[in-house]
């Protein structure tokens, strides 16, 4: 019986020896980028009218009235606030689709063509804009 016990005790103190000073170190996974990790600046381009109607990768067809927005990670219906920092104005943008491609990696979102006049960004095609998630979408 002394045995049992003193068993019983050896592997309790072993136990909270190597499991206590864990409790609490677990680390959160990281997010991908943009999404609510705080805002991120780059270069923002709008989509050519001429996609009016085309089907996206969300499967909506494309609205060049339409407050939306590609994003290359982002999960779609993420609402994503677009600030224009040339004049810092902004818009928030609904993710719908996949987008920028190739090119520069310094482009992190695409916008309709609504939403670059809301920011004033028409006459210049690209601009440097800050973007922060508002309501991360569904994955």
């Amino acid at each position: 019986m002394i045995r049992k016990n003193s068993f019983s005790v050896i592997a309790l103190v072993v136990f909270m020896w190597v499991f206590v000073p864990l409790v609490g170190t677990a680390q959160p996974t990281p997010a991908s980028p943009g999404a609510s990790s705080g805002p991120i600046k780059g270069i923002c381009v709008y989509y050519n009218d001429k996609f009016q109607g085309h089907v996206l990768a969300s499967g909506e067809k494309y609205d060049k009235e339409a407050l939306t927005a590609a994003h290359k990670t982002l999960p779609f219906g993420t609402m994503v606030k677009v600030t224009n920092l040339g004049n810092n104005k902004s818009v928030v943008v609904r993710v719908n689709d996949r987008s920028p491609h190739g090119g520069s990696k310094a482009k992190i979102i695409e916008i309709t063509s609504r939403a670059a006049k809301e920011i004033d960004m028409i006459k210049k095609g690209k601009m440097e804009v800050q973007i922060e998630v508002v309501e991360s979408g569904k994955k």
